[in-house]
């Protein structure tokens, strides 16, 4: 895409805001009106615009924009404050910034994320890895490390970007990670990370958990992070999310128990005994999540909290025989 195109999209977008009047500052916007822009100059106009809409994390936000227009570690640009930004990278730094006034996810703009120190690639096929997901994953390490099982067959349900199982592969490198999804599109993203990030002990596979998956195979642990959101409470989540991220990743569109209750019965059938299952719920899921795990065989049912105080981790094991 060149300049011409770029500005195309970017263009009429500021020519928007400017006609609806939502800010005198953006009369002088980047590219207008002959001004120099350098790193300094653009951070303070694009940190400053964005807070005046409301938008949280506003400084941090321009910076990560601009680090990626200029292909440098956003530290980087400390560094440089007083350089000039030429018109093809005002234009392109515009396209991105006016994508986020528009409530895309900062991490789709960018193309990618950081989820356990490692860097995946996101789009709008793939759900966004959230922070709490990594403290699911530190859980499931340390049930492994603490029973030397760094050699474990590991079941992880509904893959995504693949960040929870190339995260544990990656860790585990004598362990073997098997992650299923139902999503074509989520495995050829997942693919790309487990490649990009050089893990080669985890296999993806394309199947439908409502269907019974991998028969006859045993595994010592099994995570998942289903669709939990019911269909209620989607319906008022933020823009960034109800409008840009997967739906059926997210929302079961029901009580977001559909998946939940399937997982702990495909861990009770997948489980090697004295194996344990380390499933992500929602905050207000406790009591019938702990209830659903006992009822499908699995014993020492409990609910771990996440570092912001909510009960989001269940954790069960298959009894030895």
């Amino acid at each position: 895409m060149d300049e011409r195109d770029v500005r195309a999209i970017a263009f009429p977008a500021v020519r928007y805001y400017i006609e609806r009047g939502m800010s005198k500052e953006i009369r002088d916007e980047p590219g207008g009106g002959g001004r120099t822009w350098t790193v300094l100059s653009l951070l303070e106009w694009a940190g400053s615009f964005l807070a005046g809409k409301g938008f949280d994390e506003s400084r941090l936000t321009g910076e990560l924009l601009l680090a990626h227009v200029l292909g440098v570690p956003r530290l980087d640009l400390y560094l440089q404050f007083d350089r000039p930004l030429i018109a093809e990278e005002l234009a392109r730094f515009k396209a991105l910034f006016v994508r986020r006034l528009e409530h895309e996810p900062l991490q789709y703009i960018v193309g990618e994320t950081e989820f356990m120190g490692l860097r995946f690639v996101v789009d709008r096929r793939v759900l966004i890895p959230r922070p709490e997901t990594e403290e699911l994953v530190a859980h499931a390490l340390d049930f492994v490390r603490s029973r030397g099982l760094g050699s474990a067959g590991i079941l992880d349900i509904g893959t995504g970007s693949g960040n929870v199982a190339v995260a544990l592969a990656k860790s585990l490198p004598s362990a073997t990670v098997v992650s299923v999804d139902v999503s074509r599109d989520c495995l050829d993203v997942a693919l790309m990370n487990a490649r990009n990030l050089g893990v080669t002990n985890v296999s993806f596979l394309e199947c439908d958990i409502r269907d019974d998956i991998l028969p006859g195979r045993r595994f010592d642990l099994v995570v998942a992070n289903p669709p939990y959101v019911a269909l209620h409470e989607y319906e008022h989540l933020q823009k960034e999310v109800r409008a840009y991220e997967p739906r059926g990743a997210l929302t079961d569109g029901g009580d977001g128990l559909l998946f939940v209750r399937r997982t702990a019965q495909l861990a009770a059938a997948h489980l090697a005994p004295g194996g344990a299952l380390f499933m992500e719920i929602a905050y207000n899921q406790d009591g019938v999540a702990r209830a659903i795990a006992s009822a499908s065989g699995l014993r020492n049912v409990a609910v771990r909290k996440d570092f912001a105080g909510n009960f989001r981790f269940l954790t069960g094991t298959l009894e030895v025989a």
